[in-house]
């Protein structure tokens, strides 16, 4: 019988798949270990890294986010403070404090000290009335609170407008506060033009009650646009938020030192604010009886 056993040649293409195969995975394996051992080398510096970046954006947070504003926060999620040395002490209300329990804030106090003044946003621009002005103008004048008007200045509005409405809408009295122009945004005019507008509101109010209106606006803002001399004349109530001790250097009248106050018989925040001086002060500082002026004159006189 014949052979019929053939013997097998090798399959040189399988052998070689299975080599390469071979050879690439015993490659990877050796290139991973390399680059884990290069991680490993500097991994103490990277952990080193990311904690100091951790570090540093805590801390530009706190900088920027926290501190400036710590009074707020604790005023927000706690009980608000108020500074000491003080003890007129007065709010300023609009309509967003609606619903006002007058029989409340009437006996209500703040810092264990009566609440003396009320100041009540009247009109903004030359054609907006604060909807509650009437109400809360006749209910402070009838809780024996001392009152006071405010104007909201809208920039680029004319401003001989916008006096006349604040006149138009507001009737201020023998033992009521000044007028107060609230200037806050200097929209697009320029500083000179601001100015400008600013004094002609003054000024024609001004003429009519014969007493020089409050300005109200911020610490920042008075510095920016408002630092002229022929400013300086003026009564200045300043914002000053979230800082215990007053910054500012020149003369001033009041302070509204937060806008996170809470005092019994309104719902929610309330601006608070201080006089700067005694109770005899603040009744002097409000518009007097023209004839009472006249009659103590006379009494001089002789």
């Amino acid at each position: 019988m014949a052979n019929s056993y053939k013997p097998r040649r090798p399959r040189v293409g399988s052998a070689s798949k299975r080599l390469t195969s071979s050879s690439t995975k015993s490659g990877s394996g050796r290139r991973y270990k390399n680059k884990k051992s290069v991680f490993g080398k500097y991994a103490v510096y990277i952990w080193i890294g990311i904690i100091l970046v951790a570090v540093a954006y805590i801390g530009l947070f706190y900088y920027f986010f926290v501190s400036p504003y710590s009074f707020r926060w604790r005023a927000i999620y706690g009980e608000p403070e108020y500074p000491e040395g003080y003890n007129v002490r007065g709010i300023d209300i609009s309509h967003y404090q609606n619903n006002i329990k007058w029989e409340k804030l009437r006996n209500a106090s703040l810092n264990n000290d009566p609440v003396r003044f009320v100041i009540i946003k009247a009109t903004e621009g030359s054609d907006l009335f604060d909807d509650d002005f009437n109400d809360n103008f006749f209910q402070a004048k009838e809780n024996d609170f001392i009152r006071g008007a405010y104007h909201f200045f809208i920039p680029g509005v004319d401003a001989a407008a916008q006096a006349n409405f604040y006149l138009h809408q507001v009737h201020l009295v023998p033992g009521d506060l000044p007028p107060v122009l609230d200037i806050e945004k200097k929209g697009k005019l320029t500083k000179q033009q601001l100015q400008k507008d600013v004094k002609k509101w003054l000024d024609i109010v001004e003429k009519k009650y014969g007493v020089k209106p409050i300005l109200y606006t911020s610490y920042k803002f008075k510095k920016d646009y408002l630092n002229e001399p022929v400013f300086n004349d003026y009564p200045y109530w300043i914002a000053h938020y979230y800082i215990n001790k007053l910054e500012y250097k020149g003369d001033w009248v009041m302070w509204q030192h937060t806008d996170c106050g809470k005092v019994e018989g309104i719902k929610g925040f309330v601006d608070c604010n201080i006089f700067n001086g005694t109770v005899k002060d603040l009744e002097a500082f409000t518009i007097q009886d023209k004839e009472e002026d006249i009659l103590e004159e006379e009494i001089d006189e002789y």
